[in-house]
């Protein structure tokens, strides 16, 4: 089946015009036509490459047509908490449990994730069917903040704060955090509510780990000013309805003009066995987490100060 595409633009990078028309992120697509996936006018593409709206592309074999034709619909937006023991990719060279296995089908269309967590992290991971809203939301231009609740083994000194505030430097470059907050804890285990404008890979953990804090729990709970639901259990997603969905594009300055054409089905898969899931004692993303805001299953996770007990394992 042919895929639809929305380039109303002459001598568009190639990796944008897909990503434009919902099949994937940019850095998908980058990635596909690095792979030999994609051929421009019977050539193998090369990552860069500028079309046009006369040249004849292919993926995977199949010929690709494009129209000029804008869809401003309001793309779908899809929250999915997402526990630890899952990867952010439909394709695994070692068969692990993949977060795609849980999402609803839509029809027509499929779903694209905004940004990644790592295997072991766990908490708000966001989906769209448009790939000009996934491209905004992870752009570092746009400055989107995601807030994320860290455990770490150790304490930390005024000395490594400073650091992780004012700049700390990676092997892909300098990093900081815009925030960072005690979020409660005695002994061995300590959490800390940190917000950054970016998504590096496993940026927090190398931050954290640069300063000699190991860490032993991550959780995302804010994607900027879209809050995890305290209620929505791991491993589960809830669909944001057209009303939530356009308030929030609103809230993010989201440019509605832009074209929102939902990404081709996907083809079908076999679905894997159900990942196991994080221990039942685990503690619970919330709303402000590890503030007197928070949810009493998220307080409850955390050591009782007036005991003077250790966190969990």
């Amino acid at each position: 089946m042919a895929k639809l595409l929305t380039a109303p633009f002459a001598n568009e990078k190639l990796h944008k015009v897909l990503a434009d028309a919902g099949i994937g992120s940019r850095r998908d697509m980058e990635e596909r036509i690095a792979e030999g996936r994609i051929s421009v006018n019977g050539e193998p593409a090369h990552v860069g490459q500028r079309v046009t709206p006369s040249d004849v592309i292919r993926f995977d074999g199949r010929i690709v047509r494009r129209s000029a034709l804008e869809n401003n619909d309001v793309p779908k937006v899809l929250i999915y908490h997402k526990p630890a023991g899952e990867i952010v990719s439909k394709d695994d060279p070692e068969g692990r449990p993949t977060v795609f296995d849980h999402l609803p089908r839509i029809g027509g269309a499929r779903w694209i994730a905004v940004g990644r967590l790592d295997f072991n992290t766990e908490g708000l991971l966001l989906f769209t069917d448009s790939g000009n809203l996934a491209n905004f939301l992870m752009h570092p231009r746009h400055e989107i903040e995601r807030e994320y609740a860290v455990r770490v083994q150790g304490t930390m000194s005024p000395e490594a704060k400073d650091k992780l505030l004012k700049g700390i430097k990676l092997d892909d470059g300098i990093a900081k955090f815009t925030t960072l907050e005690e979020g409660g804890g005695k002994g061995f285990n300590r959490w800390y509510n940190v917000t950054l404008s970016e998504g590096r890979n496993r940026e927090v953990r190398r931050m954290f780990e640069a300063v000699g804090l190991p860490v032993s729990r991550l959780i995302r709970v804010k994607y900027g000013n879209l809050e995890l639901p305290s209620d929505l259990p791991r491993g589960k997603t809830r669909r944001m309805s057209t009303e939530e969905t356009e308030k929030w594009l609103d809230s993010i300055s989201y440019k509605k003009g832009m074209s929102t054409a939902p990404a081709p089905r996907a083809p079908e898969r076999t679905p894997r066995p159900a990942a196991s899931r994080a221990p039942a004692s685990a503690p619970k993303a919330g709303r402000k987490f590890g503030q007197r805001d928070t949810s009493s299953a998220i307080r409850s996770s955390r050591p009782m100060r007036s005991r003077g007990t250790r966190g969990p394992k």
